[in-house]
């Protein structure tokens, strides 16, 4: 019986368009009695974000209500009124919503990503202590430089050299990892080397994600449910997964625990450090609150960077003046220096214009309501902003918002005699690439000192070409977890001009 509900849609799809047409463009799908738009979502699922990008491009309001099977309506908007509303004026009235919490609570539990109000405010209050400018500073000048110098160019240089094809998708997961575990917990997990470890706890830490991914992408989410109950297929490697994630955030804990008991005082306090002499000492919740920054860490920087990397492969010229630019500075991790790195600054926020680290971010209501649209919300709905059909808007970006322009974000400054750049960022309604209001990311500072410090410790000496399988044009973006689906497979090539020795 669970057999025959996987490929269900395999046979429902072929037999409903005998019935029913659902044009694969953008108009608003058509609503009908018990199933709503339930078929239209079936038959556009491997397409979705460009379908309902193209819904949200055509409409006035930016903003839709789609009706699924017996749920209430799901309101998407790529509406920066609408994104202010739900994230900021009325933050209050827009949660994480029980069915988007049960889906990812064998996960996240009850971590800073998965939880409102109390618990939410007290762990956004830890982790805030750790973006302050000393910290961001130590960031730049020791954890990143020493990952980037000692790991991250002897692998390039090293695939260079003996023509290996990469996934450089890859690389800069296990090189977000080694960081945010420097960082938050002052642990080094080291896997980040040459020989590319394909540990125990590596391939958990994926199979996590991508086994909780695909609950969240299900159109039955019965399936999931009844799996578990039965302990098989993904399900079952979701469990041993989790079992492997927590096994290793507890080790950190003991290991940290023991440090804290030794030392009376650290010469360094990691973020771990402060949540354990807070007082919290319940062991699941704080197992909670490592795996969810671990996540966090690892998984949105990594994504940014990858989709840079192979849009920056189609622009040449903006490559060349990102050079420039990395010239100019000392090859020494200077925080200053990296902090002013302001054309690849703008670089970095258009690749995430087009591809944001999340795509699409669902709240669901608390309590009736009333958008700036005219869109009537009703207690439960889920409520779902936009940023990936956002980017791709000419309201908000002009006619050429289909191109990767850097220029967009800056300012040309004539000051004795000569020019500069300036930034200019947009409001966070409009580019919500951080989230906005209260929930605003607080590692966003941290995530750009670390892609800007990336960029320049790999561009200095290598040329990235993607290596894709003939035939294929364009990378697919996965809309739940905004990777590359299938990796980035590259090859490493070192600029002729330049061989030095990365300071130490």
């Amino acid at each position: 019986m669970l057999l025959q509900l996987q490929f269900l849609p395999l046979i429902l799809i072929p037999l409903l368009s005998v019935f029913f047409f659902f044009n694969s463009n953008s108009r608003v799908p058509k609503s009908y009695p018990l199933v709503g738009s339930f078929f239209a979502l079936l038959a556009n699922r491997d397409r979705l974000l460009p379908w309902l990008t193209g819904i949200i491009q055509d409409l006035p309001s930016n903003t839709f209500v789609l009706r699924q099977s017996f749920a209430t309506g799901h309101v998407t908007s790529g509406n920066a009124a609408v994104v202010q509303l739900i994230l900021m004026t009325n933050f209050n009235n827009y949660g994480k919503g029980e069915d988007s919490r049960r889906t990812v609570y064998d996960l996240l539990g009850e971590g800073i990503f998965n939880v409102d109000g109390e618990s939410w405010k007290f762990q956004r209050q830890i982790a805030m202590q750790e973006f302050n400018t000393k910290s961001l500073r130590k960031f730049v000048e020791t954890v990143v430089h020493t990952e980037v110098s000692q790991r991250l160019i002897p692998t390039l240089t090293s695939a260079a050299e003996h023509g290996t094809v990469l996934d450089f998708q890859d690389i800069l997961q296990r090189f977000t990892f080694d960081n945010i575990c420097n960082i938050a917990f002052g642990f080094d997990p080291a896997y980040l080397l040459p020989s590319l470890p394909q540990t125990k706890l590596y391939l958990a830490f994926e199979n996590g994600i991508k086994c909780s991914s695909e609950r969240g992408n299900t159109l039955f989410p019965g399936v999931w449910k009844i799996k578990k109950l039965l302990n098989i297929g993904s399900e079952k490697r979701l469990k041993i997964a989790i079992s492997e994630m927590r096994g290793f955030a507890m080790t950190i804990i003991k290991e940290k625990k023991q440090e804290l008991r030794e030392k009376e005082s650290l010469d360094s306090v990691d973020l771990l450090s402060r949540l354990l002499n807070s007082g919290h000492l319940d062991e699941n919740f704080v197992i909670d609150f490592v795996i969810s920054f671990i996540l966090a860490g690892r998984d949105t920087s990594s994504a940014a960077l990858t989709w840079f990397f192979w849009v920056l492969s189609k622009n040449p010229k903006i490559e060349s003046e990102i050079l420039k630019e990395i010239e100019e500075k000392s090859e020494g991790p200077v925080y200053d220096e990296v902090k002013d790195m302001v054309y690849t600054h703008a670089s970095l926020c258009e690749s995430m214009r087009l591809y944001p680290p999340v795509a699409l971010d669902a709240k669901e209501a608390v309590n009736d309501d009333l958008l700036p649209d005219g869109t009537v919300v009703k207690k439960g709905m889920k409520v779902s902003y936009f940023p990936y059909a956002m980017g791709r808007l000419e309201k908000l970006w002009g006619s050429d918002w289909a191109e990767f322009k850097p220029e967009r974000w800056l300012q040309k400054e004539e000051e004795n005699s000569k020019s500069s750049w300036r930034f200019v960022g947009r409001d966070s309604y409009t580019y919500p690439v951080f989230q906005a209001g209260p929930r605003i990311c607080l590692g966003k500072e941290m995530a750009f000192l670390q892609m800007k410090s990336v960029v320049a410790g790999v561009l200095r000496r290598f040329k990235v070409v993607p290596a894709f399988e003939q035939g294929v044009q364009e990378p697919e973006y996965d809309s739940f977890l905004s990777k590359m689906k299938g990796g980035f497979p590259v090859k490493i090539e070192e600029r002729e001009r330049h061989h030095l020795h990365y300071e130490n």
